[in-house]
């Protein structure tokens, strides 16, 4: 499962999730306005920034705005 760190208002965030659902690729979502602990990673990640969406692996890889093909090739190999 891949975890999506995202805000309410970005709208990168809002269509890779849309595009996640209808692609049924299943993902956890978290707000990192409402969880300060969620924000330090995605700030750990990126050199200190908040930038979203950033997308967490299972095996732990990181990547930062990432396309849906992105996302299906990493997961995809995975498998």
């Amino acid at each position: 499962m891949l975890t999506i760190y995202s805000t309410p208002w970005c709208g990168y965030c809002v269509r890779l999730k849309r595009q996640l659902d209808t692609a049924g690729l299943p993902y956890e979502a978290v707000d990192i306005e409402q969880n300060p602990e969620a924000e330090q990673i995605v700030r750990a990640a990126n050199n200190g920034n908040a930038t979203v969406p950033t997308v967490v692996f299972a095996d732990g890889t990181v990547m930062t705005n990432p396309s849906l093909r992105q996302v299906t090739e990493k997961v995809t190999s995975a498998a």
